[in-house]
């Protein structure tokens, strides 16, 4: 199987083309993506990356994407790229969330917590059991998320340093972890595929795990 991932929900982001089947897992392809220019640069990497193995997007089979959480305006231009590749082509789409990814690159194989600074002291937090193949995914205020590695007693991860360094004056440990990148997205939606866990393109939306800005200051204000 021939597999393009696009991860475009942080501040910079990436596009992977693999070739993946069985046991084999190969990354023909990175492309870094610089987070302002999202949309400007997805598919000018993608052809790069096509050409690099001599390629063309006929010969793609499916699609992966981070669908958040993250950035609002990243997530769009990724998720609507996606789908418009997957609308041409008619080939399906991986919906991978970007926490199950960041818990994937943790190596723990048991229950892990992996978090994710999404302002305003708010964390998207994972708490995942890889080995079991079950998680949820929450939207908390730091203070949340310390206390509930704390009363989990369960490892702690995040790659962003104003969170870790917040955690060690609540005498907590998170650890530092390498934000992912597109060919774990691609890893994960491989698997998605060959177990049929897979989006149409009209059905592809992002998990923001809340409302945008925009929705939150329309809100009318109580009384």
């Amino acid at each position: 199987m021939l597999l393009v991932a696009v991860d475009t929900s942080g501040r910079n982001g990436s596009l992977a083309l693999v070739r993946a089947e069985a046991d084999v897992f190969e990354t023909l392809a990175i492309e870094h993506l610089e987070g302002r220019m999202y949309s400007a640069q997805l598919i000018p990497a993608l052809q790069h990356a096509l050409d690099q193995a001599h390629l063309k997007t006929a010969d793609l089979d499916a699609f992966a994407v981070a669908s958040g959480p993250g950035s609002f305006t990243g997530l769009r231009v990724g998720l609507s790229t996606v789908k418009g590749l997957a609308e041409v082509t008619g080939k399906p789409i991986a919906a991978v969330s970007v926490l199950e990814a960041a818990a994937r690159v943790t190596n723990v194989d048991s229950r892990v917590l992996v978090a994710l600074d999404a302002g305003r002291k708010q964390s998207f937090v994972g708490d995942y059991n890889l080995q079991a193949k079950t998680g949820k995914e929450l939207l908390l205020t730091w203070e949340q998320f310390f206390e509930l590695a704390k009363s989990s007693n369960t490892p702690a991860f995040s790659p962003d340093l104003a969170l870790r360094e917040a955690a060690a004056l609540h005498k907590l440990c998170v650890n530092e972890v390498i934000a992912p990148q597109a060919d774990t997205f691609a890893r994960i939606g491989y698997e998605k595929l060959i177990a049929g866990d897979v989006t149409s393109a009209e059905l592809l939306e992002a998990n923001y795990l809340r409302a945008s800005d925009a929705e939150l200051f329309s809100l009318p204000k109580l009384l």
